[in-house]
C-alpha cells in the first residue's frame, strides 16, 4: 500500500493539473476557518470513496486473472503498455484512453458536478468529489493497474483508498490555497505525470519477471490450491 500512496502523492502534481478548476471551484472559499476545512476533507473523501469502489472492482478482476494463473504476465503486461504510453508522449504521438469512453458518460458526470458546484452548499462537497472522482484521468487508469496487478479485491480495494489519500495533501492544498496555483503552476505540475507513470510501469515489469527481489520482484507462487484439492479429492 506505501507504493500506492506515493503513487498518489507524487502523481498529485497531475492532479492539480486536471482536477485543479474543480478544487478552485469548491463551494467553500466564501467559508473560513473550521467549515472550510471540513468541505475540502468531504471533498477529498468523496474522490477517496469513488477510488475505493474503483478498487473493489478491478480487484476482483484481477483476482479472476490471478486465479486463471495470469498474474505473472498481466502485471508483465500492463508494464510494457505504460512505458509504451510515456514513451508515445515524448515522441509527441496522442493516446488516451478518454477518447474511447462514451461522451454521454463524461458529460452526464460533468453536468452533475456543475449542477452540484452551482448549488454552493456545504453538504454537496462529498458527492462533488465521489463524482470528480469518477471522471477519467490517466493517473487513475494507472492506479487502477496496480489494483488489477494485486490479484484481491480487499487489497484492490486499500490499493485505491491509499492513492486516494496520497493525492489528498495536494488537492487540499490546491483549495485552501487557491490564490496561488496559477495556471502556469498547473501546467508545469502536469509535465511530472511522465516521470511517475515510467517508474510505475518498470516496477509493474519487474514484479512480472519473479527475479526473487523482496517487496520489488518477489517471486509469485502459483494459485494451485484448487488443483491439489480437486486431486485429493475422493469421489
Amino acid at each position: 500500500m506505501l507504493t500506492a500512496f506515493i503513487l498518489g502523492f507524487t502523481g498529485s502534481f497531475h492532479c492539480v493539473g486536471m482536477c485543479g478548476p474543480v478544487a478552485l471551484s469548491l463551494p467553500v472559499q466564501h467559508l473560513s476557518g473550521a467549515r472550510k476545512m471540513m468541505g475540502i476533507i468531504l471533498y477529498n473523501l468523496g474522490r477517496i470513496a469513488a477510488y475505493s469502489m474503483l478498487g473493489l472492482a478491478f480487484g476482483w478482476m484481477g483476482k479472476q486473472l490471478y486465479l486463471g494463473g495470469f498474474q505473472q504476465w498481466l502485471s508483465i503486461i500492463l508494464g510494457i503498455l505504460l512505458l509504451i504510453v510515456v514513451i508515445l508522449k515524448y515522441t509527441g504521438k496522442k493516446w488516451g484512453i478518454n477518447q474511447y469512453l462514451p461522451s454521454f458518460f463524461t458529460n452526464k458526470l460533468k453536468q452533475s458536478l456543475g449542477h452540484l458546484i452551482r448549488q454552493q452548499k456545504l453538504h454537496t462537497l462529498l458527492a462533488i468529489g465521489f463524482l470528480n472522482g469518477l471522471l477519467p484521468c490517466g493517473l487513475v487508469y494507472l492506479a487502477i493497474a496496480g489494483a488489477i496487478s494485486t490479484g484481491s479485491v480487499i487489497n484492490g480495494m486499500l490499493f485505491m483508498a491509499a492513492f486516494g489519500a496520497g493525492t489528498f495533501p495536494a488537492m487540499a492544498g490546491v483549495a485552501w490555497f487557491s490564490h496561488l496555483f496559477s495556471i502556469s503552476i498547473r501546467n508545469k505540475m502536469r509535465q511530472m505525470i511522465p516521470v511517475v507513470v515510467a517508474i510505475m510501469g518498470i516496477l509493474l515489469l519487474l514484479r512480472g519477471l519473479n527475479l526473487g527481489i523482496p517487496y520489488v520482484s518477489p517471486v509469485m507462487q502459483a494459485n494451485t490450491e484448487h488443483v491439489v484439492t480437486n486431486c485429493c479429492h475422493k469421489p
